[in-house]
């Protein structure tokens, strides 16, 4: 907003000084760029985060299967590993569980997991991402959620050079204020010795 404000130095006036003239184009400028420059580097790194996470999402639906394993047991420790406070909350809604399943070579496997408290029961069936060697993996990444991703990251950037912009006007304008206040400085040096002198023209 202040920037706008700064085009109002535009105007013809007798009393314009050079250093106005210059605020008024930073102010130009940096409007132009918040309006068209910014929202572009937005878009623009969103639309790359956006093809990379795709590719990724990809690769990883290529290299993760979906199998169907089976709860032999509750497991006795954590498939995490120590407790702490986050796998707390988590261990509220999952469970970890000795399970069994099928690899995607066809060999058996068994192994400490985690699955749903509803499915945590001794033969229950549950779904299980493994990667091409039978081990258990994450799920892929679902595409909304890279979409989300790449929404945020646009976002981020637009909001970073538009502060970008905002900072470098207002370092300009801070550089003008103390060239004004440079040149005043020499003016009343020059001139306030004789300020209220009979005689000195005043």
């Amino acid at each position: 907003m202040r920037a706008a404000l700064g085009l109002r130095r535009w105007r013809r006036n007798p009393l314009r000084r050079t250093t106005d003239l210059v605020e008024a184009w930073a102010a130009l400028v940096s409007v132009v760029l918040l309006c068209v420059a910014v929202p572009l580097v937005g878009w623009s790194a969103g639309a790359s985060a956006h093809d990379s996470l795709r590719l990724a999402v990809r690769a990883q639906e290529e290299r993760r299967t979906p199998v169907t394993a089976r709860v032999v047991r509750l497991a006795e420790t954590s498939a995490h590993g120590p407790r702490t406070a986050e796998s707390g909350g988590e261990e509220r809604l999952r469970r970890s569980v000795v399970a069994r399943w099928t690899a995607p070579d066809g060999s058996p496997r068994t192994g400490t997991v985690t699955t749903s408290r509803r499915h945590s029961a001794p033969g229950a069936a549950f779904s299980l991402w493994t990667d091409r060697d039978g081990r258990p993996v994450p799920p892929p990444m679902r595409a909304d959620t890279a979409r989300a991703h790449a929404i945020t990251a646009g976002l981020m950037a637009a909001l970073l050079s538009g502060l970008l912009v905002e900072t470098v006007r207002r370092l300009v304008v801070r550089r003008l204020v103390l060239t004004r206040y440079a040149r005043l400085d020499r003016a009343w040096a020059a001139t306030g010795p004789d300020w209220g002198r009979a005689g000195a023209g005043s």
